[in-house]
């Protein structure tokens, strides 16, 4: 596969890339290679290969949802520069 000047500026215009001029037959040079190595993979067997989602199997993070004793009230507030009636208090970021 042979990548084009034209190819180049068209894919830097979708992708908002500015190249260089100079930099033009490198970057040419180097999408070229990566075309032909993919193109490769065209060639791989996969009759008997299953389709996967992920590279590596799966399984649930998920932990089992139990109930456990928490962190007592107050101290939980005991660290906090503001607090009223039990609650955490903070500044006010939305206006009414």
């Amino acid at each position: 596969m042979k990548v084009s000047k034209e190819d180049i500026d068209n894919v830097a215009s979708l992708s908002r890339l500015n190249i260089r001029d100079d930099e033009v037959a490198e970057v040419m040079d180097q999408l070229d290679k990566f075309l032909n190595y993919v193109d490769n993979l065209k060639g791989v067997n996969t009759t008997n290969i299953e389709p996967t989602t992920y590279a590596l199997q799966m399984q649930n993070v998920f932990r089992q949802d139990s109930v456990k004793p928490s962190l007592d009230r107050e101290l939980a507030l005991s660290n906090a520069p503001l607090k009223e009636d039990g609650y955490f208090k903070v500044p006010r970021v939305l206006e009414n």
